[in-house]
């Protein structure tokens, strides 16, 4: 009943240049959607998007993956069923920003690199590298070194992820050198690694399997440019 859909939304992501992980993530949750909805896609409307974002929120998912869900079924309707978005039926949920009152130094490792990468768009290699120098907090950027073309760059530093930062970089014990270490050695983290946690989280905050810290980076460019911000071009490609 819906693959030819499903099939058009993959095609309109593809058109996009969107990497395959990052349209398979989003086609999870319009599929989610859809098999909520059981009803031909032609006669839906933008009160069944708030009515099924509702029940979520009552099932306990977060605003953030509430506004990832919004994100891709709005794709769906503007580029697939053509059908007019209303921001005002289906508003974007408000995010809090709230820290959990006792954090353990891996609790907040983790934390600082999946907000450095959600806030900056920046790959899990490129993260996992990062060192003490690359945080610059006079010019709230941060340096990208040897990126995949090859080349330096740099992207923003929002305020909430230099706070997040700072308070690793504390509890930590303040790393001059590599500044996410692998705790045993010393040395870089593994891409692996960082999957694994990321695998962890999203199977506990009972989110998409597919979602994956490739996702965060993907989810950073496409808020920026919903929001019309000429900087989400600008730091991609870190």
């Amino acid at each position: 009943m819906y693959d030819k859909y499903l099939e058009q939304f993959e095609e309109a992501e593809k058109i996009r240049n969107l990497k395959e992980r990052s349209i398979n993530c989003y086609k999870n949750y319009v599929s989610y959607f859809l098999k909520y909805q059981a009803k031909p896609p032609e006669e839906l409307t933008c009160q069944d998007v708030r009515t099924f974002l509702l029940a979520k929120k009552e099932e306990g998912l977060k605003a953030t993956t509430l506004n990832l869900y919004n994100s891709a079924i709005r794709f769906f309707y503007r580029n697939v069923l053509h059908i007019l978005w209303d921001d005002i039926t289906v508003p974007r949920m408000i995010l809090e920003h709230k820290l959990p009152t006792i954090l353990t130094v891996d609790d907040i490792k983790c934390k600082a690199m999946f907000v450095t990468m959600y806030s900056s768009g920046m790959r899990v290699s490129a993260v996992i590298h990062l060192h003490y120098d690359d945080i610059s907090r006079t010019n709230m950027q941060i340096h990208v070194q040897d990126t995949k073309n090859r080349m330096d760059r740099y992207t923003i530093l929002s305020k909430r992820c230099l706070d997040i930062l700072t308070q690793y970089w504390f509890e930590k014990g303040r790393p001059r050198g590599i500044l996410f270490p692998n705790k045993f050695t010393g040395d870089y983290l593994t891409v692996n690694t960082l999957e694994q946690v990321m695998r962890r989280a999203v199977s506990d905050a009972g989110l998409p399997k597919k979602a994956t810290p490739h996702c965060l980076r993907h989810n950073f460019t496409t808020h920026l440019m919903e929001q019309g911000d000429r900087t989400a071009k600008y730091s991609g490609a870190a």
